[in-house]
C-alpha cells in the first residue's frame, strides 16, 4: 500500500518545495483571467484549493491532465485508509511532508500536470492541510464536470446495478426537467445495503428517495403519530 511507501520514504525525505513554489500556486489563482476562472463556485477550504488548482491548470493548458492526476490520487486515498490517517495526522514533520509530497507526485504521474499537482501538494503540506486532499480531488471533479456541461447523476442502490439498468435510468432522467438542455449526465452507482431496496437518485442538487428504508420510516412515523 502507498501508506507503507510513504512511511519508508520519510527517513530519506528532502526539504519541501521552496516557499516560492507554494506562493506561485496561490498567485496563479489570483491572477487568472476570465477564461481561467472555475465555471461554478465550490465551498469550504477544499473548494478554495480546488478552485485555485483549476485556475492554475487552465493557465498552463493542463486541465485534462490535472483531472486525470487527481482522479488517481483520489483513488489512492479512497482505497488506503491508513494513508488517509497519515495525511490528517497533526504531528507530521517537515521531512514527513516532503516524503508524502514526493510520493504522491510520483503516483499522480508525469506529464503536463506534474508541476501543477506538485505545487498543490506542497501548498497543502505547507499549510498543514494534506488531510484535505480527498476533498480537493472531489471538488475539482465537480468543477471539471461543470466545465464539460455534465450533470452528476448518483444512483444509490442496495446492490450494484447492471449497465442495462443504469442506461435505462440515464435515458429516462436525461429527458426530464432535472437535466438542462445540452447537458450530459455523469452516472455513478453507489451501493448502500442500509436502504434495503429501491433507489435513491441524486441529480445535481436534487434528491429523489424511492428507497424501501424511506418508505418504512414514513410508515413508522405515521403509526407513531396515529398511536
Amino acid at each position: 500500500m502507498l501508506s507503507r511507501q510513504v512511511l519508508r520514504a520519510a527517513r530519506a525525505a528532502g526539504p519541501l518545495l521552496p516557499l516560492r513554489s507554494v506562493r506561485s500556486f496561490a498567485a496563479a489563482a489570483s491572477s487568472g483571467g476570465n477564461n481561467a476562472q472555475p465555471p461554478i463556485a465550490v465551498f469550504g477550504l477544499d473548494g478554495t484549493y480546488a478552485s485555485a488548482l483549476y485556475t492554475a491548470a487552465a493557465k498552463s493548458s493542463a486541465l485534462d491532465a490535472t483531472a486525470k492526476a487527481l482522479a488517481s490520487l483520489d483513488a489512492l486515498v479512497s482505497k488506503d485508509a491508513k494513508l488517509a490517517q497519515i495525511l490528517s495526522a497533526p504531528t507530521l514533520t517537515a521531512d514527513d511532508k516532503a516524503s508524502i509530497v514526493a510520493e504522491l507526485t510520483k503516483q499522480a504521474g508525469s506529464g503536463a500536470a506534474s508541476s501543477t499537482v506538485q505545487n498543490l501538494l506542497a501548498a497543502l503540506a505547507e499549510n498543514n492541510r494534506l488531510g484535505l486532499l480527498k476533498g480537493v480531488c472531489e471538488k475539482f471533479g465537480e468543477i471539471m464536470s461543470a466545465a464539460k456541461g455534465e450533470v452528476e447523476l448518483k444512483v444509490t442502490s442496495a446492490q450494484a446495478l447492471d449497465n442495462r439498468t443504469l442506461s435505462r435510468l440515464e435515458t429516462a432522467i436525461s429527458k426530464s426537467e432535472y437535466v438542462g438542455a445540452g447537458k450530459k449526465l455523469k452516472v455513478t452507482n453507489e451501493v448502500n445495503a442500509d436502504i434495503i431496496g429501491g433507489l435513491v437518485v441524486e441529480v445535481g442538487d436534487r434528491t429523489i428517495d424511492l428507497s424501501v428504508s424511506s418508505r418504512v420510516a414514513k410508515m413508522n412515523k405515521l403509526l407513531n403519530d396515529t398511536l
